[in-house]
């Protein structure tokens, strides 16, 4: 007779937590589950239960948002934090409560059958957050710019479709005229540059022959009001990524071989780089001098890298892991 062979558990104390927005129910090798809030000191209850019963390693998947205040305690506490992809801890048909499916991805961490995924780094996470948010503000300007277009374009000003932006220099200035009562296009045609009234004069001129009504100037000026507001909220995100950025990287030593300086030229910035003095430099001595701005899929225009290249032990452990770090797949 034949006998089944038992699969070995690696570690009889591994947890996995199940995390939503208002409950997380935490299992221990399959055992029965433990509830607990989202408030912060619910957070604090779990790290405590956990560190009394010798857990070290814990699992959860990544739901959302909803899985990174827990995993910042947890990290903080120096748990080993893994994090896994919902397909693997996918449970049985009929088990679909909250409660069997920690059970049942505890049960899976206790046999080592859960492969974790990549998380950058705190620091570097602090970074992303403020990628994304100064992200979040682009894409708003860039509504807000559509929307001084299509206000011109219902008192049939066609200014948009004679220069090259209306958020340039010259298209700035003859909007901000416009808002001040000025509607003869001579005058108007003055404001911009010395280019555009070189080559597209008689364009222009007709160009900003409109129909001038109140609601349509009421609407350019609050879209150009809104895209005032959003340059300075980039401007104050650009001005925490550079601290960020300062503070990753540490102190400049001079004559530092550690941190060797960028060769060959510099690729020239796009238009919606970060504004930060040097930001080419701080990043070279991110990635422990190596150009990665040199790569097409991060150049200035996209903003920094997402981790550090160099710390692969710590953090990055395969190719696949680095390029999902850079968002290069």
């Amino acid at each position: 007779m034949t006998t089944t062979p038992t699969l070995p558990v690696l570690d009889p104390l591994a947890a996995f937590a199940d995390v939503g927005s208002e409950q997380m129910h935490v299992s221990i090798a399959g055992g029965a589950p433990e509830v607990f809030g989202t408030v912060t000191s619910e957070l604090h209850r779990l790290r405590d239960w956990l560190k009394e019963r010798g857990v070290k390693s814990v699992a959860m998947e990544a739901t959302g948002v909803y899985w990174l205040p827990l995993y910042g305690v947890l990290e903080a506490a120096g748990f080993q934090v893994v994090m896994v992809n919902g397909k693997y801890t996918r449970n049985l048909p009929g088990r679909k409560t909250d409660m069997k499916d920690c059970q049942w991805g505890a049960t899976l961490h206790a046999h080592g059958l859960l492969h974790g995924g990549f998380v950058p780094p705190a620091q570097i996470r602090r970074l992303q957050d403020y990628l994304r948010l100064r992200g979040d503000h682009l894409q708003s300007a860039a509504a807000s710019v559509q929307h001084q277009q299509k206000a011109l374009e219902r008192m049939n000003v066609k200014l948009h479709d004679v220069i090259s932006s209306l958020v340039g220099a010259s298209g700035q200035k003859v909007i901000e005229a416009i808002l001040a009562g000025e509607r003869e296009p001579e005058r108007l045609l003055a404001l911009c540059d010395v280019q555009i009234q070189k080559k597209k004069a008689d364009r222009v001129k007709e160009a900003l022959r409109g129909t001038w009504a109140e609601e349509h100037l009421f609407a350019l000026r609050q879209a150009v009001e809104d895209w005032q507001h959003f340059q300075r909220q980039i401007g104050a995100c650009d001005r925490q990524i550079e601290a960020v950025l300062r503070q990753i990287n540490g102190p400049d030593q001079p004559g530092d071989s550690s941190r060797p300086a960028a060769i060959g030229a510099v690729k020239r910035p796009g238009v919606n780089a970060p504004q930060i003095e040097g930001l080419h430099g701080l990043l070279v001595q991110l990635c422990g001098g190596k150009d990665l701005t040199r790569i097409y899929s991060l150049t200035l225009k996209c903003g920094v890298p997402r981790s550090q290249p160099d710390d692969h032990q710590n953090h990055v452990s395969n190719d696949a892991h680095q390029c999902a770090s850079f968002g290069c797949r």
